[in-house]
């Protein structure tokens, strides 16, 4: 029982990100114990089947449920570590500049977004006629696909230092990650690369939409370190001296700089001279 209960206790203390590793980690497990057992006593496993996302609209009344959990499904282990992978970094980028709540939404609806586009592409293009009968769909992907669109869109020139390569935009890995999904449809995985698709629009659509409204939250941060200026109540002359009201505009001017910076490259390309003087800035 500790063994469990440290378990827990580790969950509990992780972030969002690390928590719905964990949930990914522990739906794969428990259907391989499930697929291990089928196997030793010979019966039929298909209880995989009541999780993953079936083409055809028929099958996914009896099933609505799937719309959502076959984005926390995965049958083989290269295809669930590629996706925990690219979740944990991506994530963590986008919880930087967005909270939990919204990283459970841009998952949760990344991942029905994917589903409607595979299933409307399944009943609608010829190419898949002959697939739709028998075609799922599983796996993280779509839900990550939200999340690094949606992040992507919020602060397309975010850099990444890339061996051998140097600094890349954020943008510049999104447009790629999404033309290669494009040009991948034809190849295989074509209800995978769709998904993708889906979530990406989701991600793209929802920060382009909302970013007047709950999602500013840069504006929340830069507001932190404004220096507020309080109105005169009065006619008599200011205390201030003019270079102490000088020097005030100058300090608001370089946080400004440093936090435009910072929206637009990221913390790490400040300079150690920037970063000690925003940390005292906000004492």
């Amino acid at each position: 029982m500790s063994f469990i209960n440290n378990i827990i206790s580790r969950y509990k203390q992780a972030n969002i990100v690390e928590q719905f590793i964990a949930i990914n980690l522990g739906v794969f497990l428990l259907l391989f114990v499930f697929n291990t057992l089928s196997f030793l006593f010979q019966t039929n496993n298909a209880i995989i089947s009541w999780f993953v996302l079936p083409a055809t609209f028929n099958e996914f009344l009896v099933k609505p449920w799937t719309i959502i959990s076959y984005g926390f499904v995965h049958a083989e282990f290269l295809h669930i570590l590629m996706n925990l992978i690219a979740l944990y970094f991506i994530g963590n980028l986008f919880i930087q500049y967005f909270t939990p709540k919204q990283f459970v939404t841009f998952y949760i609806f990344g991942t029905i977004f994917g589903g409607l586009i595979f299933m409307l592409s399944y009943n609608f293009f010829p190419a898949f006629k002959n697939d739709v009968s028998n075609s799922v769909l599983l796996g993280a992907s779509a839900g990550v696909s939200a999340i690094f669109i949606g992040v992507a869109t919020y602060t397309p020139n975010y850099q990444f230092k890339i061996p051998l390569i140097g600094f890349i935009k954020l943008w510049h890995l999104a447009a790629i990650w999404v033309a290669l999904d494009i040009i991948q449809i034809p190849a295989g995985n074509a209800g995978g690369r769709l998904a993708h698709i889906g979530g990406a629009l989701f991600g793209f659509i929802y920060v382009s939409q909302a970013s007047n409204t709950d999602i500013a939250l840069w504006s929340k941060i830069k507001s932190f370190f404004t220096i507020k200026q309080k109105p005169l109540k009065t006619v008599y002359k200011s205390k201030k001296s003019p270079t102490r009201q000088a020097n005030t505009t100058y300090k608001q001017q370089k946080i400004n700089a440093i936090l435009d910076k910072i929206s637009k490259s990221g913390y790490d390309t400040l300079s150690q001279e920037e970063k000690d003087f925003l940390f005292k800035q906000g004492k």
